[in-house]
């Protein structure tokens, strides 16, 4: 099978990438406009795999994606092309219309272009697969609530009202044309080349040059984490083996409020860095002001994807984080490249020719 991964160079889509190349005999094709998170260095260790081809395009332009349907004759679409950070989101919510429901708008138009076209066999077995968030379904209220493919959509923010946005797009797709998809909505990624303006990545970065680590209010707030392995891992039973049609939650089982999470970081840091001169770790801690209609508690019912696909986490929060930890701290010079953007560089060299073509 050819795989077409939109926004392959990003946090999650790298991992997906990575996995299938490393685990499976699909071939995979990168369709990423390399925004200021998308990262090659990411996929240095499949990027000379014959299976694997970049393609540096961006989903909002319809001639683009056409030429990449029409010359790479993809069998599904795994559509993880999106802006995703709810602060930038706040301060310039135009990127996130524009990306997440345009792109997604035009992605899904060509996509229905080429499969229409395509014969009865090919037709039948093809797949579009859009991952989205648990974010779209707002805030929970009770202690013991849970987000199921049925709770009813309440976005709080920009980018989850724009994510919510696109998964009515690709259900009305679905519906209205037949267009054979599937959607999946998974809880808070952490795990190993995470762009660092995320909470873990920047804690820990931040703890490790002594740097204040801010958390949001009073740190209360509950997330579920899931490791990004074990989400790459659910993407790919769920494009090769879901139900058409059908919604899978995915969650890690690992309810955590935010200030839990950066004491278990320091915690880590302390153990693993036991010559820092910043130890205990915890004392970098800084209380900054709330950001505006922030959801207190998100947690995901994931009983779906593992009664009717098998799959649950390997990992639980614990050994994710240590393996995750333990991975910044082995490689400072992905760090160094992003915080630099020295990787850009690297991009301009060995794609502006094909870029020039395209």
């Amino acid at each position: 099978m050819k795989i077409l991964v939109t926004g392959g160079a990003g946090f999650i889509g790298s991992a997906v990438i990575r996995h299938i190349i490393s685990n499976t005999r699909d071939a995979v094709v990168n369709v990423d406009k390399l925004s200021y998170a998308g990262n090659l260095e990411s996929l240095q260790s499949v990027d000379q795999n014959p299976r694997y081809v970049f393609e540096h395009a961006d989903i909002c332009n319809r001639e683009d994606v056409d030429r990449v349907f029409r010359e790479h004759q993809p069998d599904a679409v795994m559509h993880l092309a999106a802006e995703s950070h709810v602060d930038r989101s706040i301060t310039g919510p135009s990127e996130f219309i524009q990306t997440n429901i345009i792109g997604t708008y035009i992605l899904l138009e060509a996509a229905r272009s080429y499969w229409a076209a395509l014969d009865e066999v090919r037709k039948s077995a093809f797949r579009f697969h859009h991952i989205s968030t648990d974010e779209v379904y707002g805030d929970l209220e009770g202690p013991d609530d849970l987000f199921t493919e049925t709770t009813a959509y309440q976005p709080s923010s920009p980018y989850s009202a724009s994510k919510a946005s696109s998964d009515h797009l690709v259900r009305a797709w679905a519906r209205t044309y037949g267009l054979p998809t599937l959607v999946t909505n998974c809880s808070n990624n952490y795990g190993p080349f995470h762009f660092p303006e995320k909470l873990i990545p920047l804690v820990i970065l931040n703890a490790i040059e002594g740097k204040a680590l801010p958390i949001y209010g009073k740190g209360d707030q509950v997330r579920d984490w899931l490791y990004v392995e074990d989400h790459a891992r659910a993407l790919y039973k769920v494009v090769t083996e879901g139900t058409v049609g059908e919604t899978y939650n995915i969650g890690g089982h690992n309810e955590k409020q935010n200030i839990e999470v950066v004491r278990t970081v320091c915690t880590l840091l302390d153990e693993l860095l036991p010559d820092s001169a910043f130890k205990p770790h915890i004392q970098l801690l800084t209380y900054v002001q709330d950001r505006p209609g922030h959801d207190l508690r998100y947690a995901i019912d994931a009983g779906k994807i593992q009664r009717e696909l098998g799959w649950v986490p390997a990992d639980t929060f614990e050994s994710g984080l240590r393996k995750t930890v333990q991975w910044y701290l082995e490689n400072p010079e992905w760090v160094s490249h992003v915080k630099s953007g020295s990787y850009q560089q690297w991009i301009d060299k060995h794609y502006a020719k094909r870029a020039n073509k395209a």
